[in-house]
């Protein structure tokens, strides 16, 4: 499975792309991140992302892919829903707060 590369679509300063990194790292990853221009944002990301248009897309081969469900190494996410509910909170909080500090 790992024999396809992966590809990770992103911009510098990104929380969610630095989440998506972190990921990938966490996992034993590795990847290809290739920097997206948001202002002429490229065919690749149009490709993959055509109804939002935003990043991070992660790509395994060709197609969309989820880290944990893609890639082996130790679960991201815990198995209780509260405590998943928790990670979610938690992590959509340091988005907003982090990308009002940076503007994006």
């Amino acid at each position: 499975m790992m024999s396809e590369p992966v590809k990770l679509i992103g911009c510098f300063g990104s929380p969610v792309v630095h989440r998506a990194e972190l990921a990938l790292r966490l996992k034993g990853v590795p990847y290809e991140l290739i920097s997206e221009d948001l202002n002429n944002k490229s065919e690749l990301l149009l490709k993959h992302n055509p109804v939002h248009q935003k990043v991070p897309v992660l790509l395994h081969g060709d197609r969309p892919a989820i880290v944990d469900e893609a890639f082996d190494g130790p679960p991201l996410m815990p198995d209780d829903p509260l405590a998943r509910a928790a990670v979610r909170f938690w992590a959509s909080f340091m988005d907003k707060e982090v990308g009002e500090l940076t503007h994006i």
